[in-house]
């Protein structure tokens, strides 16, 4: 019997991949924005134009982060050896990068997790909900709208689902694991921001 390929089968590096030190102190840079660079692309199947403002200034934040690491990619392994080392600069690029990655992260994670709970819920609900929770705090009066109006354009759930893959149960449970290794690292972050007075 033959498997059908889901999204999640087609990632080259999910969130479950990407290694945590035993301590919580080390998220693995590499792995890491090549996981979220999934998600970005996973924003694709929303079908929407509204949404590129999003993967823009997650892609452009990505990019930050990423533009740090080579510069010396045994020093910097994990994310949080780049906000430590940039700590002492003036221009931390790459550190305030990762702060505003996370919080795009912690909005998709929400609305996803929104979605994936609550199976009777239209996927501009979940998204809108997520926003007003994660995003909208930070965001001006410029951008709101712009954002506002992405959420408003979310498609049918039942459409969005279908992209990730006709297996229905394979792609929940798939879902489901990649959603918690995104939750997860995130509230490494969360926690690491905080205590090191990052943001």
């Amino acid at each position: 019997m033959s498997v059908t390929t889901t999204y999640f089968d087609t990632l080259p590096k999910n969130f479950t991949q990407v290694q945590v030190a035993s301590n919580d102190q080390g998220i693995e840079t590499a792995a890491f924005l090549e996981a979220t660079e999934g998600l970005i692309a996973l924003l694709d199947l929303l079908g929407s134009a509204a949404f590129k403002p999003v993967q823009s200034d997650m892609a452009g934040n990505v990019k930050k982060i990423r533009d740090k690491y080579v510069t010396d990619t045994a020093k910097y392994t994990t994310l949080q050896a780049i906000v430590l080392d940039e700590k002492a600069d003036k221009k931390k690029t790459a550190t305030e990068g990762l702060l505003w990655l996370k919080r795009g992260l912690e909005f998709c994670a929400k609305a996803l997790r929104r979605s994936h709970d609550q199976p009777s819920e239209e996927l501009s609900d979940s998204f809108t909900k997520a926003y007003e929770e994660t995003l909208k705090p930070f965001h001006g009066m410029f951008v709101r709208p712009i954002f506002t109006m992405a959420m408003k354009a979310c498609p049918y759930r039942k459409d969005f689902y279908s992209k990730l893959g006709s297996d229905e149960a394979r792609v929940q449970a798939q879902l489901d694991a990649w959603l918690v290794a995104l939750e997860e690292r995130l509230a490494i972050l969360v926690r690491f921001y905080k205590d090191g007075q990052f943001e």
